[in-house]
């Protein structure tokens, strides 16, 4: 993913700031980049928020490691986005998808393409395929088990990180777009400190047989 400003910050909704102009490329696996110049009005920016929180609070940009979490899970968060995607722009209507010259991109535009060309191929290819090895799960057995021994799970866990590298670099120009935080990359946690104790109030530690 590539974009930078090519012209100042301006003061969008909410007295967010936003960036006036884009130059956005998205890499999508397989087929190439899409992208141009965007310049979003207050319609996209409060449309990027929206769908910024969807994708940064779902399993959808979450890396799906092999000892935790569902294949499953992973494809049900993803088809999920269809219907939010949908709901969005019925609400903000042609403001957030207006017409615009050859080069240039919009809100409508870049999550409408990475539905259809990035996500969609993902759940058409994995989802009959890991329904069809649900269906044979054996007695006293768990359905996260049943997915582990499946014989293809690597490769669609390799399909799904590769599509949350790209539902990631969504992510990241939406959020620029709505001027907010980045609420993808990990803060560092620092663990709690037990209270020191006084030295004074330290009982003395037991005298043990000489080291030589």
């Amino acid at each position: 993913m590539i974009y930078h400003l090519t012209d100042r910050h301006v003061l969008g909704s909410g007295g967010r700031m936003r960036p006036k102009r884009l130059n956005v490329k998205i890499t999508i696996p397989f087929l190439g980049e899409i992208g141009g110049e965007w310049e979003p009005d207050d319609a996209e920016q409060r449309a990027a928020w929206e769908l910024y929180v969807e994708l940064v609070t779902r399993v959808s940009v979450v890396p799906l490691r092999e000892d935790e979490g569902s294949a499953r899970e992973a494809l049900a968060s993803m088809y999920v986005l269809f219907a939010t995607v949908r709901d969005i722009l019925k609400r903000y209507g042609p403001d957030v998808a207006p017409p615009g010259a050859r080069n240039e991109v919009s809100f409508g535009i870049l999550a409408v393409t990475v539905l259809n060309r990035a996500v969609r191929p993902v759940l058409s290819k994995w989802h009959p395929r890991l329904t069809a090895w649900e269906s044979s799960v054996p007695a006293g057995r768990s359905a996260v088990e049943h997915e582990k021994a499946w014989q293809e799970i690597d490769a669609l866990r390799a399909d799904l990180d590769s599509l949350r590298l790209v539902l990631m670099e969504l992510a990241q120009v939406l959020g620029n777009v709505a001027g907010a935080a980045d609420l993808i990359g990990s803060l560092e946690v620092v663990p709690a400190q037990a209270p020191r104790t006084s030295v004074s109030s330290q009982a003395p530690a037991p005298r043990g047989p000489a080291i030589p």
